[in-house]
């Protein structure tokens, strides 16, 4: 696997930290199907709009999401980019790990001969 910087660790810290929430990964989930109003993800759960609030700081912090003002409004959406870079790191995991039990199944192939 190649080298990696300590700010992209962190980078990638946040998002899978992010990701590691349920409620989290649900407003990142409806997000994706458009731009929702941070009142509108509050109506969906049943705990405080400031939960809430807190939930898409996160999202934010992480780079998982986008928030703009309009009006009194804050409109939140899924950020595809980072969400690709999320997907890219768990495949090249993937492929760290699959290659890692391929060599496990060649050592235990030998070891039966």
């Amino acid at each position: 696997m190649v080298a990696r910087s300590d700010s992209h660790e962190a980078e990638v810290d946040r998002i899978f930290r992010a990701l590691g929430d349920a409620t989290r990964r649900d407003i990142l989930r409806r997000t994706l199907d458009g731009e929702q109003s941070v009142s509108a993800l509050a109506a969906g759960y049943e705990m405080s709009f400031a939960a809430v609030q807190k939930h898409v700081a996160v999202l934010e912090a992480a780079e998982l999401i986008v928030k703009r003002a309009e009006g009194r409004e804050r409109l939140v959406r899924a950020d595809p980019e980072t969400i690709a870079k999320a997907q890219r790191l768990l495949t090249e995991y993937e492929q760290l790990w699959r290659s890692r039990i391929d060599r496990l199944d060649e050592l235990l192939a030998e070891d039966d001969t």
